[in-house]
């Protein structure tokens, strides 16, 4: 049995080595392994948010007293959103339709007797149209409330926990980690063994000793390096360059790592069993991941999905460790807090291991 392990590890470690000098040595590889995380993450970071900051809005003034050019001074002194007036509703209307504005804020010729603001959208977009209709909302209650010396019986103070500005970057740069371990990891692994078959050094190592369990160990092995290495390196940008705090345990941190790792390198050893060629590899691969972005709630809430859609996102082991990188980045916590995670990830990514061993021959 000693004899048995030992050659067995013997065998592992030379094709540990392969593995290494194979993705150091292709120029290809080692692109795909640093630039492309950090594009993404930079990209994402900075382009991923919910929030208006700066907003065109068409301004229809019919009433033109000394009450709307003060409500309308209180709009632009948000600094979120850029006021040009137009005579009309009509020609509002069309700017709107033209893409010069994202909403129509018209007060009528009879504001001083019925002070109504009229506030339309373009509903294209729900998200931003919601978003600049409860910010303009709000700063036209404030400026009234100012300047009519009103207070309301009940004052409400707001206060959000954990994320203190309500900045979206710090919900989607964690993230996005994320959705990058997964994007590079299962890509990788289908792509050196897919690449194996095309070269033809799959056929040499048939030939061999080598076991099949030894194969698939020394694939994942080193992708898995490669992932651990990925996020170090945009975890450490994401606090030192976006400036998103770390408040939980690193080591919950590394063994959430760890397990949602065992499902994308399975995903990606099914993936090379049903291709044959890299092409192939790639398209099945977007063909997987596309879905588990979108089920696993990084953009848009489980919730608010349909029930039998809810269901499948039981599956989909993104959801499970985006809530534990979400909450040790913003919420701190250590492994007590995500057993529940921790036993998902590693019963669907044993699973993924396990049928991908089945499959790959």
């Amino acid at each position: 049995m000693i004899r048995v392990l030992g050659g067995s590890l013997i065998r592992l470690r030379a094709l540990l080595g392969k593995e290494y000098r194979q993705l150091l040595r292709d120029p290809r590889l080692r692109f795909t392994m640093l630039v492309p995380p950090l594009f993404q993450l930079v990209v994402f970071g900075y382009a991923a948010s919910f929030d208006v900051r700066d907003a065109d809005i068409a301004v229809v003034d019919q009433a033109n007293t000394q009450t709307t050019r003060e409500l309308l001074a209180g709009v632009t002194a948000t600094g979120h959103f850029t006021a040009w007036r137009y005579p009309d509703l009509p020609s509002a209307s069309a700017a709107m339709d033209r893409g010069r504005a994202r909403a129509i804020l018209r007060f009528a010729p009879d504001f001083a007797r019925h002070p109504v603001a009229q506030i339309v959208t373009d509903g294209t977009d729900s998200n931003s149209a919601q978003m600049i209709v409860g910010e303009l909302s709000q700063a036209i209650r404030r400026r009234s409330q100012q300047a009519t010396g009103w207070q309301p019986p009940v004052q409400v103070e707001e206060r959000a926990w954990f994320n203190e500005n309500l900045d979206d970057r710090l919900y989607f740069v964690p993230g996005i980690i994320a959705t990058i371990l997964l994007v590079t990891t299962s890509i990788l692994t289908a792509m050196t063994v897919v690449r194996e078959r095309e070269m033809g050094t799959l056929e040499r190592l048939m030939v061999t000793p080598v076991a099949r369990l030894e194969f698939l160990l020394g694939k994942i092995t080193a992708v898995a390096t490669v992932g651990l290495f990925e996020v170090l390196l945009v975890t450490t940008m994401a606090v030192a360059w976006f400036g998103v705090p770390f408040r939980g345990s690193y080591l919950a941190l590394l063994l959430g790592v760890l397990l949602f790792l065992l499902s994308t390198l399975g995903i990606g050893l099914l993936i090379s069993s049903y291709a044959a060629t890299q092409q192939q590899a790639m398209l099945l691969a977007f063909f997987i991941i596309m879905p588990m972005v979108m089920l696993s709630g990084f953009a848009f809430p489980i919730s608010n999905m349909p029930e039998s859609v809810q269901w499948l996102t039981w599956l989909d082991p993104l959801r499970y460790f985006l809530v534990v990188i979400r909450d040790l980045f913003l919420k701190g916590g250590g492994l007590t807090e995500h057993l529940f995670e921790y036993g998902m990830m590693g019963l669907l990514g044993g699973a993924a291991l396990l049928l991908s061993l089945l499959r790959v021959r």
